[in-house]
């Protein structure tokens, strides 16, 4: 959308647009005769956050020099991404409280184990409206267009003959996909798996450490190639699910939850490496790639229709990757239904890493990929011609 309507323009309306989740969710929730359908299309309406964040991913994408592009990029998403970790820590804490007074409605009343406590519910939704209107109001206020990256979706739509886009697509699906489907599914994984622990309360911290990961490292990429860091990223996903798994075999032994805790926080770090680093494959790809199928354009002609490819690519892959938080709490839930256990779901996540970790290896980095002449090691010496 925003070559077509202008990254100002379309962040500015869809920031808006999250008022109808935010307030509706606030009034359903006071009520106990709303229908569940009525929950459903808010929850809908809620992914207009989601589109808000792929359209910035792609609409930032223009404004970077390719030195530049992995460390915005990774700024920009992980700063995004701690919206997860920021909304499991402070819901929590604003729905035991009348923050809004009278203006927010009367509170909810729970009867659990025989205690009676008050809860405002609907301070969920309201919390978020004076935030969203100030990222509206910046939006419109604070940001700028290119012209000369418009592009109408049909331009935009030679990004589905490309099969570097469905690749990435796999492979940020490993990345942001596992990030998003951990943060959704961790805090029942725990729960449930270690009943006698209170792991809900330190349920934020993996989307936190994710956030972190991703906005702080994207240089790395800048630095030594994103082909080449999202391969080992692969590999500590790996480890990070073996550990997961040897620590849920000894779930009975003591400190057994801290290894299974912090091999989600290996998971939850190499996300967030990863999700910087594929976003910096990207641009690199699509300049290589336009070189060699578009030999009869000019230089520039090259460079900037590579750069509305990448973008498009970009907002693309990541409404795919998305789907992770489906994907990841439903394959828990269905591992426990035919097996009793989330192992057999923790083995098919493995098997997914090597997947990625092949892919990357054979079109990227390998000897002869496509990105391996770009990515060679930065410390290898160069050899001045002889005068």
């Amino acid at each position: 959308m925003p070559p077509i309507f202008g990254g100002r323009l379309w962040t500015t309306l869809a920031t808006w647009s999250l008022m109808l989740p935010a307030l509706g969710i606030g009034f359903a929730v006071q009520n106990p005769e709303t229908p569940y359908v009525v929950f459903l299309g808010l929850a809908l309406l809620c992914g207009f956050g989601g589109g808000n964040f792929a359209s910035s991913m792609a609409n930032i994408s223009f404004f970077f020099p390719k030195a530049e592009k992995g460390n915005a990029l990774a700024l920009n998403a992980g700063l995004g991404n701690l919206g997860v970790s920021v909304v499991q820590f402070a819901i929590p804490l604003v729905i035991t409280a009348g923050v809004f007074g009278s203006l927010g409605g009367a509170p909810q009343t729970v009867v659990e184990d025989g205690a009676t406590t008050q809860v405002w519910l609907q301070n969920a939704g309201f919390i978020w409206v004076p935030f969203i209107a100030a990222s509206a109001f910046a939006a419109w206020f604070g940001m700028n267009d290119i012209a000369s990256m418009k592009a109408s979706f049909a331009e935009q739509a030679i990004i589905f003959r490309r099969k570097h886009n469905w690749i990435m697509c796999w492979l940020y699906t490993g990345t942001f996909g596992s990030f998003i489907g951990y943060s959704a599914g961790f805090p029942l994984l725990a729960k449930t798996q270690f009943p006698a622990v209170d792991a809900l309360q330190l349920a934020f911290l993996g989307p936190l450490v994710g956030a972190i990961s991703r906005s702080a490292t994207g240089w790395i990429s800048d630095r030594y190639g994103g082909g080449r860091v999202t391969f080992w990223v692969f590999v500590a996903m790996m480890a990070g699910v073996l550990g997961v798994l040897y620590f849920l075999g000894i779930r009975d032994q003591p400190h057994a939850f801290w290894g299974f805790f912090g091999s989600f926080m290996l998971l939850f770090l190499a996300t967030g490496v990863g999700n910087a680093s594929t976003f910096q494959m990207i641009p690199a790809i699509m300049r290589q790639e336009i070189a060699r199928l578009e030999p009869g354009l000019s230089p520039p002609e090259r460079l900037k229709q590579a750069e509305k490819e990448a973008a498009a690519i970009i907002g693309f892959t990541s409404a795919i990757a998305a789907y992770g938080a489906f994907f990841i709490p439903k394959s828990y839930g269905s591992s426990i239904a035919l097996t009793g256990g989330v192992e057999a779901a923790l083995w098919g996540f493995f098997a997914f890493y090597v997947s990625c970790l092949l892919v990357t290896w054979f079109f990227y980095t390998r000897r002869g990929g496509l990105l391996h002449a770009l990515e060679r090691a930065p410390e290898t010496p160069v050899v001045p011609a002889a005068e």
